[in-house]
């Protein structure tokens, strides 16, 4: 069944009124965690305008050349969106950002530390002089630390935060292979203006917000917290795993592929222990009754699952494990997800524009009913220029005289 095929099913073609649609949303952002919440906010229908510098543009643009010679995480995050080359350090671009937010229903910047409020741009400043705007500060730190000043990648905020800490083999921590806290920073500055724009269709008023990357992940480190915070104890990484749960992990076959399984009840584990492993000796055992006694036997576990899942191809091993109602998987190469039947099968993947000709893009993950996503192209630096100054009331001459100061 293909995307257009569940969305039919449910008795609508996705040719609808999309829910954003009407809503302008500017973006003083860079990088990911700005950019990937405005991306989605524009696959809702919203028109965004983002804001660039006209010398160089957001960096994300340029960490690289892998897609049709266009850098992968800037097509990633910044499909169907305007660009507007200025320079709003100066005042005559100022003038013009001004302009813009004043017709802005929302706005949402995640600049150095410090740079929003030296121009008068924070989410407090910002809905001050424009009531009806929902703004959005993404930070690293937030406000009133002793860490407020420093600048804040993905990385540095794992590592200060402590996921890089639960990542990895023990002794070996390492950063998650996503940019997971720029990614869950942007889905709260996105759920958050959601939230305040349906409150403002009651109150007639916006909301300033401030989302910070430090609280983020902190708050997505509830479980290891929590678990120190009872227990005094730190658990160790566990790889292709979690050290809450066993057994939970990757084991090899005997054709080179990788089975991912796990159990997360003692009923999953009866039946793997029974009907999978022919093991009843062990689904016996005290010593294995409880998921915490488990997770203490975790090695003679694996080494157990891993001689059966040796013994057998990977798709002899799913079988046996879906004949028995118990979760797995394969561990796929990032190559292998880009064939992946699952996606092929469900129509997932979609042509968008860009400078440089077409590329395939995965589109976003709700499926509505009543509304597709616009899958809008990504923009050049600047592109947009123009038309959007002359919306504002910008003559040809103004925008002239503004090209050749290097305002825009």
């Amino acid at each position: 069944m293909t995307a257009t095929d569940e969305r039919e099913r449910h008795g609508a073609t996705g040719g609808g009124r999309r829910p954003m649609e009407g809503l302008l949303v500017v973006g003083l952002e860079q990088a990911v965690a700005a950019p990937i919440a405005t991306r989605h906010l524009a696959d809702m229908g919203a028109r965004v305008v983002k804001v660039e510098n006209p010398r160089g543009g957001d960096f994300a643009r340029h960490y690289d050349e892998a897609l049709n010679g266009m850098a992968a995480h800037f097509v990633w995050c910044n499909r169907g969106k305007e660009s507007l080359a200025l320079n709003w350090t100066d005042p005559r671009g100022a003038e013009a950002l001004e302009r813009l937010l004043s017709r802005a229903d929302v706005l949402i910047q995640n600049l150095a530390p410090g740079a929003a409020s030296r121009r008068g741009l924070a989410a407090e400043q910002v809905t001050a002089r424009h009531p009806r705007l929902v703004a959005v500060d993404i930070s690293g730190y937030g406000e009133g630390g002793p860490l407020s000043h420093k600048r804040a990648y993905d990385l540095l905020v794992q590592s200060e935060g402590g996921s890089c800490a639960i990542t990895g083999e023990p002794g070996r921590p390492a950063k998650a292979g996503i940019p997971l806290v720029d990614l869950a920073t942007g889905m709260y500055a996105l759920t958050s203006v959601l939230a305040a724009l349906y409150a403002r269709r009651e109150t007639g008023r916006g909301s300033a917000i401030a989302v910070s990357l430090f609280d983020v992940v902190t708050e997505w480190m509830g479980y290891p917290l929590n678990f120190t915070m009872g227990t005094g104890v730190e658990q160790e990484p566990a790889g292709v795993g979690s050290p809450a749960v066993a057994p939970y992990g990757a084991y090899p076959t005997a054709d080179g592929q990788t089975v991912v399984l796990g159990t997360t009840n003692d009923g999953e584990w009866q039946r793997l222990a029974r009907q999978v492993l022919g093991r009843p000796d062990l689904a016996d055992d005290p010593a294995y009754a409880g998921n915490a006694d488990r997770v203490r036997e975790r090695t003679q576990l694996d080494t157990v699952i891993s001689a059966w899942s040796k013994s057998l191809t990977l798709a002899r091993a799913q079988e046996i494990l879906d004949e028995a109602g118990l979760g797995n998987a394969r561990l796929n190469s990032v190559q292998e997800v880009l064939d992946h039947p699952h996606l092929v099968a469900r129509d997932r993947w979609q042509d968008v524009a860009t400078p440089t000709g077409t590329v395939r893009a995965l589109l976003p993950p709700p499926i509505a009913a009543e509304w597709s996503p616009p899958m809008g192209a990504v923009p050049a630096l600047g592109e947009h220029t123009d038309a959007v100054l002359a919306e504002l009331g910008y003559s040809a001459d103004e925008i002239v005289a503004l090209r050749a100061d290097k305002v825009v």
